[in-house]
């Protein structure tokens, strides 16, 4: 068999059969795994809600996009044999130390927090991270009518994540965003 000659046509006729195979193995391989991530992520949400809100036997959802927000929270209003036992807000924040970031945030009695879940983030290992353990736990049961959302170097009740500030203000402006949008709701 005798080699091809190298010229420009031939070099470009073979990266553009290698691009379009790969372009081709990688739409199939997303294909197949579009559907399996998206159901985790709907149990990953629904887990949080369960970890954040008494027991219940239905939900409803609807989104609401915050007034300067970039992105719209989820709300799942739980019931329990017909009767209301609270909210969770899937709500998020942009102000942590990598990023962005997601939370879940369940509510009872319109005001008081009954539990938190961290849904994504890219806090740093170690520091930010933290906020996924019994730190959090400090939110459980208060009432955000005296509670003060903020850290208390910011003067609020809030005991920072040690060596993670940043993380512990971004945690508590997504709460606040939560809060505030199922006040604007409740009003409406």
């Amino acid at each position: 068999m005798a080699k091809k000659e190298s010229s420009f046509i031939n070099m470009v006729l073979t990266l553009f059969v290698v691009t379009a195979v790969a372009a081709l193995a990688l739409g199939a391989v997303y294909n197949a795994t579009k559907e399996p991530i998206a159901i985790a992520k709907r149990l990953k949400i629904e887990k949080a809600i369960g970890e954040v809100l008494p027991e219940f036997d239905k939900i409803e959802e609807f989104k609401t996009l915050p007034e300067g927000g970039k992105d719209s929270l989820t709300f799942y209003n739980a019931f329990k044999n017909g009767e209301p036992v609270g909210t969770a807000v899937r709500t998020y924040t942009d102000n942590g130390f990598s990023g962005r970031f997601w939370i879940m945030v369940g509510f009872t009695d319109g005001d008081v927090i009954s539990g938190t879940s961290v849904l994504e983030h890219k806090e740093t290992p170690g520091l930010g991270d933290k906020m996924k353990t019994i730190w959090a736990d400090q939110f459980k049961g208060k009432n955000l009518t005296t509670y003060k959302l903020k850290v208390k170097k910011d003067g609020g009740d809030v005991d920072a994540i040690t060596a993670a500030t940043i993380s512990s203000r971004a945690f508590c402006d997504a709460t606040q965003r939560a809060y505030n949008e199922l006040k604007k709701e409740e009003g409406q």
